[in-house]
């Protein structure tokens, strides 16, 4: 007999995962991003999700990169037209529901009424419509404009990456091997960079994360990958993308993600003098896989 879900501690242990993962201005999750700060809204009744849903959703939200504040079961998308696409994952909100249920007689007083009224919680999953087919996105103000470089364009295409815009997070994932771009209107530059140049560096960055796959260059992604292994692998890919902006001539944007990582690269590089040069070679390598070269060895 499976276990009843307890969906209270369902849906604290992912807030506490999504706090522990967030970095930056979004240590907690119901601090949004600019442009996103909305309730979710469920796709049949077109109403605003309420009290911890909404906060629940923001967590599948930032965890999931989804961008789109629209929500609905299996069932609602379908009568909506759309269709959830195979293997998409769904999340847990919960609903109250009051019963009504007998006292034990034994505590019963003179005048007592016998039956009481109890909030009884219960689950249902949601699928977010980034996760169906069919969904028409509602129209949105435009997006501040990049300058397209071709040339980066062109490199991109070349190394037959899979690249996906949408949400508000740039990475790359492993499991479906997918690099994963916010909007490219989204960026903003510094005094140093332009929005262009925020754009394609971060690009460029998670790009060489890609050449890490096991069927590719396999730095050994896995999912015990540990705080020391994933800083390494940050500090391949930072300089792997400044080889890269060399190349194409795109000026290296310092990603704000990274502020956390610095303390742990003082660390290793403390600990291994060799540390800076084994990370070189390996995002040399990297660089050049992406230019289409055979990698050498050397350390150097």
């Amino acid at each position: 007999m499976s276990q009843r879900l307890d969906v209270h501690q369902e849906i604290t242990n992912r807030i506490i995962t999504a706090i522990e993962a967030g970095t930056g201005a979004f240590k907690l999750p119901w601090h949004r991003p600019a442009g996103s700060i909305t309730r979710p809204v469920n796709i049949a009744s077109k109403k605003g999700y309420r009290g911890i849903n909404v906060v629940s959703l923001w967590v599948e939200a930032q965890i999931r990169g989804y961008a789109t504040p629209v929500w609905g079961t299996y069932k609602q998308f379908n009568e909506a037209g759309c269709q959830v696409r195979k293997g998409e994952k769904a999340s847990l909100v919960v609903f109250y529901k009051q019963i009504e249920f007998e006292k034990d007689t034994a505590d019963l007083k003179d005048g007592d009424d016998p039956n009481s009224l109890a909030w009884l919680a219960r689950g249902y999953w949601v699928f977010n419509a980034e996760q169906v087919d069919g969904f028409e996105q509602p129209v949105k103000p435009p997006l501040a404009v990049i300058d397209r470089n071709a040339r980066v364009d062109d490199f991109i295409a070349s190394t037959k990456a899979v690249v996906r815009h949408g949400g508000h997070a740039a990475y790359y994932r492993p499991s479906d091997d997918v690099i994963q771009m916010p909007e490219p209107g989204l960026f903003t530059g510094t005094d140093t960079t332009s929005a262009t140049e925020a754009y394609y560096s971060t690009l460029l960055h998670e790009t060489v994360h890609w050449t890490g796959h096991k069927s590719r260059l396999d730095r050994g992604f896995t999912a015990r990958f540990g705080i020391e292994e994933r800083a390494n692998e940050e500090l391949i890919a930072e300089l792997g993308a400044a080889f890269l902006c060399a190349d194409l001539e795109v000026t290296p944007h310092l990603r704000d993600d990274h502020a956390h990582y610095i303390a742990n690269w003082l660390q290793i590089l403390k600990g291994d003098k060799k540390a800076i040069f084994k990370a070189a070679a390996a995002a040399n390598r990297a660089a050049e896989f992406l230019h289409g070269l055979q990698p050498q060895c050397e350390e150097g």
